[in-house]
């Protein structure tokens, strides 16, 4: 191995070791939590490594996110592939969504609450969140409907889950009635 691919693999395990360090912080104590000080602090490099790899926090959340959507959309597919059947394909996605958004709440944030300088729908996303849409369109766009667009059936869809996500993490439903309502969004929304 040369000199310069030794150091472009180091380079990549700090980067990654600063992805994984924030999202752990994150999802201990928030991301307020997240600083490039505190960062430092916990991999032990100085704040201008930091700054070599990223621009600021912005750019932090931005990684994470795509790292998060990466692992979204393998758990949605996981979850979809092991069932049988247009419906129960869906119910499997939509709970595979939900459990991921509770088991990875500040995941879940730097990837739809937070401004991680990420764009979404354009021709310029990232490819981890076009995969990550792709996961929910292929299921979901099997059960859209005679003349409807999969693809906006599949926003719809994502659009109902990212609230029963944002709704039960802040304490807004009951959490009780969780398997309920998954039923009752795929038996109105899913008509294959």
């Amino acid at each position: 191995m040369s000199v310069q691919e030794r150091k472009q693999r180091e380079r990549a395990d700090r980067e990654r070791l600063i992805v994984a360090t924030a999202r752990e912080l994150a999802e201990q104590q928030g991301w307020d939590a997240v600083t490039t000080r505190r960062l430092a602090e916990r991999i032990e490099y100085s704040q201008p490594v930091l700054y070599s790899h990223f621009r600021g926090k912005r750019e932090i959340i931005g990684a994470v996110a795509l790292d998060g959507a990466t692992e979204m959309a393998a758990a949605v597919r996981a979850a979809a592939t092991a069932a049988d059947g247009p419906r129960t394909r869906v119910t499997a996605l939509a709970r595979a969504y939900l459990d991921f958004a509770a088991r990875n709440p500040a995941v879940y944030d730097a990837l739809f609450q937070l401004d991680g300088g990420l764009a979404f729908a354009q021709e310029d996303t990232p490819e981890p969140l076009k995969d990550a849409f792709a996961a929910l369109l292929e299921s979901l766009g099997e059960v859209a409907g005679d003349g409807v667009h999969p693809g906006l059936f599949t926003e719809v869809f994502w659009a109902s889950l990212h609230g029963l996500a944002t709704l039960t993490r802040a304490g807004r439903l009951l959490p009780e009635d969780a398997a309920q309502r998954v039923e009752l969004l795929v038996d109105r929304l899913a008509v294959a």
